[in-house]
């Protein structure tokens, strides 16, 4: 019988609200060994994503965009709005600064290959887990996939 999100992923996973300072964030991340948290709202309603490509930007900065002086004016060779996305995400405070607001879910009862096709498609390392009611029940990661293959040799 195939297996579902449900049956491998990691239950009740530990998350954080858009409040919540960064660098607490970041220390329970690293306490627990883990590369991304969900944030939730105070109704438990997924609101995004804090994952370590998130933080990378508070370590490297933001380069200023390249741009061309014609006529007096200045032409932006790159998107301004990026480069004030980036910037906020590198000056960011709390989790609302740098965290993914738009996040790829998945239900429990799909098929875990259902799930690796979306993380695939998807170019992400995690999905969390929600029922009928937007509430996160868990979450489940490339690793959790990699290490039921190993199962399923044994």
């Amino acid at each position: 019988m195939a297996r579902t999100v449900a049956d491998v992923m990691t239950p009740n996973p530990i998350s954080v609200t858009p409040d919540t300072v960064l660098k607490d964030a970041i220390q329970l991340m690293a306490d627990n060994h883990i590369g991304g948290l969900p944030v939730i709202n105070a109704d438990s309603d997924l609101v995004g994503i804090l994952s370590e490509s998130d933080l990378m930007w508070q370590t490297t900065g933001v380069d200023v965009p390249a741009y061309i002086m014609l006529l007096d004016s200045v032409i932006y060779l790159k998107n301004p709005a990026q480069y004030n996305q980036e910037l906020h995400k590198a000056l960011g405070q709390s989790v609302k600064d740098v965290m993914t607001d738009r996040v790829v879910t998945i239900a429990p009862d799909k098929s875990l290959r259902d799930a690796a096709h979306l993380m695939h498609d998807k170019k992400v390392r995690r999905l969390p887990v929600v029922d009928s009611q937007k509430q996160v029940v868990g979450i489940l990661t490339r690793g959790d996939i990699v290490r039921e293959m190993a199962n399923s040799y044994t």
